[in-house]
């Protein structure tokens, strides 16, 4: 995304505070003490300063290199490192020293392993439950190309809430996205919220959708059974990548949280900051979402 240090070409609504505080400290801290990753970093979040300042952080597993190549996307595109089957563990004592009450977990494409990384999902989430029993955990999944024996892998560990993204309309989808398709992540998210699963996607505006096709994709996402929906501002990461189109006012933004509300879904974030896992630990108290655990 563009580079948060540099806010003068930024629309005002755009424009975060610097990073600071006792908490943002440790979190950084932390992190590179124990070797983990962060899409907050590897993504270059805009909202890295205040969620750190506020003691929390979304993880990223399996290394910062990924098999994908999507044109939205910071994360680095690189033969991946092996896996590092300590790194859960770390990660579990980590989030214990932050005594977090919500956790949320995510991870880079791995289609160079067999099964995607699934198994390495699995034991993530157990070792976390393991040593964090009173800890809620939303986990922000690839597709694994809709394999449902996979999906199934992370489904059996009972995360409170499983997210996939599906970043964009139709028509700009096959743009954007690398391997993974429109149609495909309808039907991964269809299987995981027919488990019963909390089930949540997203997507990004300012790519060049019209409003008809974002509130169709709202519909669709809907269809499928998620009840948690994200809707939040494209940056783009370089010169290379998908190009920007427009800033979308928040007005706007206000305007599709509404007609998500109104479609049914039972918490929706929308505005020009929110990334998938913005304020993750208000959709799981969410005191409709929280009747469903």
């Amino acid at each position: 995304m563009v580079p948060t240090n540099d806010t003068s070409h930024l629309p005002r609504w755009m424009k975060v505070p610097l990073a600071h505080g006792e908490n943002y400290s440790q979190v950084k801290n932390l992190i590179k003490e124990n070797n983990l990753h962060t899409i907050c970093s590897s993504g270059n979040c805009p909202n890295k300063g205040e969620c750190w300042s506020a003691g929390t952080a979304t993880f990223m597993i399996m290394g910062e290199k990924c098999t994908r190549n999507c044109r939205f996307c910071y994360v680095k595109t690189l033969k991946p490192d092996p896996l590092d089957w300590n790194e859960p563990l770390r990660l579990a004592e980590s989030i214990k020293l932050l005594k977090l009450r919500h956790c949320v977990i995510t991870s880079v494409a791995r289609d160079d392993v067999d099964d995607g990384g699934a198994s390495f999902w699995a034991k993530t989430i157990r070792t976390i439950k393991e040593v964090n029993p009173k800890t809620t955990m939303e986990v922000l999944i690839p597709d694994f190309n809709n394999n449902h024996k996979l999906l199934k892998m992370v489904i059996d560990e009972k995360p409170e809430v499983i997210s996939h993204n599906l970043e964009t309309v139709e028509r700009i989808s096959p743009k954007i996205r690398s391997i993974a398709t429109y149609r495909k992540s309808l039907e991964a998210l269809e299987y995981i919220a027919s488990s019963g699963t909390i089930t949540k996607s997203g997507i990004m505006l300012g790519i060049g959708e019209t409003e008809s096709e974002i509130i169709q994709t709202i519909k669709d996402i809907y269809q499928v059974g998620v009840s948690v929906l994200t809707i939040g501002q494209y940056l783009p990461p370089s010169e290379l990548h998908a190009p920007l189109i427009e800033y979308v006012k928040p007005e706007v933004f206000k305007k599709l949280e509404s007609i998500g509300l109104e479609i049914g879904f039972q918490h929706v974030e929308s505005g020009p900051l929110v990334r998938s896992s913005y304020h993750a630990e208000r959709h799981i108290r969410n005191k409709t979402i929280e009747k469903l655990l």
